[in-house]
């Protein structure tokens, strides 16, 4: 890269030099000297040992009439705007903007010089999801969210016209195909990711790693690379040497049979039926041990329920009985789940279409025997259809399973130990947290006691919208003649937490949630229990794509204070606890959660001591009668 670097800066000495030479120069034919070079410089290209076989033109860099800029910027009128899908010669421009239907087209066409004004149409493209305009800027073109892509002249009538009807100017997108020779992009993108790192990462000294020296000690392996997989590798080895936790690879192009096809991908993909089942020799098949339910108050995902597909929330519709632990699965679709090694083998490619059980209803007692011979093996299996689901939508329901029944154990330890608690789980701080924040805080604002659960978050950018509840103090007190939720006395600011907090934290608590544990253990807001965290503390927006959409994120901003310096003792150190629990792997499996716990007995304690109470008003209200001597009246 230096090298290069060094070449390109020769290169451009060379060529002012040159055009400082020959400038009012002429040869000794009194031909001008420039013609004379580049006649020479053809001559060169005609004896270069490389064919020449693709010459790229850009077009012409066409000048836009500003003329009226002033008058276009001050009369647009106000939207939420996206971007600037086209300007054209004439001063005529259209932006794309956000409408009550969604993507909005929005022409402004220049009228007949010298009028300064425009005539504005906003044409709905509610189905546009991406636009651009080509280099040359003589055309435009749409992707609809059907796939299909409109190429059309970059003039305001024919954009007008492809917007309003999404068969004009449509594309063959099968026929359009790109030419790569991996060796070279490998190339390309290694040196793209390590230009990026030293441009957006939060130091300009690179945590005085030499970076240069860096990019040159990897370079060569580059060129041993024979799949994206290897490039990957190589970029994690580079990025590694910033010793910044935030610095992840992932993404690309893979030589996959399954990439982008996601039919290819659902058809080996094993579906899931959203419980945890035992292989059982006894019966040959297997036992329903568990069905992972969630908070039934809160079951949409993406505005649909989602349900085991064994439970009886999703069977019901059908007319049919939900399974429960203990049953026994014995078939799939009429074939044996002793016949495959695995069960999931009979669901490949079952997601989201039925699929008939056979199953022995074991539980209720509800299961016929054969009455000729009364071995399990004889037992009359009952046929239930089924629907099943993706293994994401699986891995969320078992989530949000945990989730629930965390809760609802952590609200029945407090009530044993004589005290009401709100209890919060984020997974992670994205806009979907902010919900279950607000869910689960204005419920129980008012309760004694705060478990604010920050196990396996994964990070995001809510942590001064958490913490600014939590710093609202109550600093005076409302009483009407009619109680308040229950209590004498409500309180301003309203909804303030007015009781003791505890915060869990793990191995796994990172980025944001690491920042929010901070913010509450700094700001005096609360204790934090469990396990030393992740150690995250650079922030990162992963803005820094590759060309095949892969990347290696560079931290971007670093975050400081006079305490801890920079990565406020978060970066590549964690958070320590005050209290330190661990979870062993096995009590979890049976059922303990020992930080969980630890944590009821701390608050316990804690309001022991410091009990949160109300203040106590006189009951007697001041007399403003008349009579009275110190009446002011």
């Amino acid at each position: 890269m230096a090298v290069l670097d060094k070449q390109v800066e020769e290169a451009l000495k060379e060529k002012a030099e040159s055009l400082k030479d020959t400038k009012n120069e002429t040869g000794s034919d009194g031909s001008d000297a420039t013609e004379a070079k580049d006649a020479k410089e053809e001559d060169d290209e005609e004896d270069s040992k490389f064919p020449k076989d693709l010459e790229i033109e850009f077009g012409p860099q066409k000048d836009l009439a500003f003329a009226r800029r002033a008058y276009r910027i001050a009369n647009v009128p106000k939207k939420r705007y996206i971007a600037i899908l086209s300007q054209t010669a004439d001063g005529s421009f259209a932006l794309v903007g956000k409408g009550s239907s969604g993507v909005e087209i929005d022409i402004f066409a220049a009228q007949d010089y010298p009028s300064d004004k425009f005539d504005a149409t906003s044409i709905s493209a509610s189905t546009v999801v991406a636009f651009d305009v080509s280099t040359d800027r003589d055309y435009v073109s749409l992707i609809r969210s059907d796939g299909s892509i409109q190429v059309v002249p970059n003039k305001i009538s024919s954009i007008m016209s492809a917007c309003r009807d999404p068969d004009v100017g449509v594309t063959n997108a099968d026929e359009i195909a790109l030419s790569v020779w991996p060796a070279l992009e490998y190339k390309q993108m290694y040196n793209d990711a390590w230009r990026m790192l030293r441009d957006y990462f939060y130091d300009v000294e690179m945590h005085q790693v030499d970076w240069q020296a860096i990019h040159e000690r990897y370079l060569p392996l580059v060129e041993r690379c024979r799949k994206r997989e290897d490039l990957d590798d190589i970029l994690a080895q580079m990025a590694a040497e910033l010793s910044a936790l935030h610095v992840f690879v992932y993404g690309g192009e893979y030589n996959s049979p399954f990439s982008d096809d996601s039919k290819l991908t659902d058809a080996h993909t094993p579906a899931s039926l959203g419980a945890t089942l035992q292989r059982n020799i006894e019966w040959k098949g297997y036992v329903v041990k568990e069905i992972a339910l969630r908070d039934p108050d809160f079951n949409l995902l993406e505005d649909q329920s989602v349900y085991s597909p064994l439970s009886d929330q999703a069977l019901r519709p059908s007319g049919q009985k939900g399974l429960q632990a203990g049953d026994v699965i014995v078939g799939v679709n009429g074939e044996s789940v002793f016949r495959v090694p695995d069960i999931h083998m009979l669901l490949r490619g079952r997601a989201g279409r039925s699929v008939r059980l056979e199953v022995l209803r074991l539980s209720s007692g509800e299961t016929k025997l054969d009455s000729s011979d009364e071995t399990p093996t004889k037992a009359a299996p009952e046929p239930v259809l089924v629907v099943p689901i993706k293994q994401e939508a699986a891995s969320d329901l078992r989530y949000n399973a945990w989730e629930w029944k965390t809760r609802e154990k952590a609200k029945s330890l407090a009530k044993d130990a004589g005290f009401d608690l709100a209890y919060i789980h984020l997974r992670s701080m994205g806009q979907e947290d902010m919900d279950q924040f607000a869910r689960s805080y204005f419920e129980d604002y008012d309760k004694q006691a705060m478990i604010l659960d920050m196990r396996h978050n994964r990070g995001g950018n809510i942590d001064s919208w958490i913490s600014s509840f939590l710093e609202r103090k109550a600093w005076y007190f409302f009483q009407g003649r009619v109680k308040s939720k229950g209590v004498d006395l409500d309180w301003n600011q309203q909804f303030a937490f007015r009781g003791h907090v505890v915060v869990l934290i793990d191995e796994k608590t990172s980025s944001d949630g690491e920042g929010i544990s901070r913010a509450i253990s700094e700001l005096g807001l609360g204790v934090l229990i469990g396990k030393r965290t992740w150690g995250g503390g650079i922030w990162l927006s992963s803005d820094n794509r590759l060309v095949d959409g892969g990347i290696a994120t560079a931290p971007e901003d670093g975050v400081y204070n006079d305490k801890f310096g920079w990565g406020m003792g978060i970066e590549a150190e964690g958070i320590k606890p005050d209290i330190e629990v661990d979870n062993n792997p096995r009590s979890v499996y049976e059922g303990t959660d020992a930080q969980l716990e630890r944590a009821i007995e701390k608050l316990k304690q804690w309001l022991e001591e410091e009990p949160v109470e109300e203040p106590s008003p006189p009951a007697k209200k001041p007399d403003k009668s008349l009579q009275n001597e110190n009446c002011l009246a």
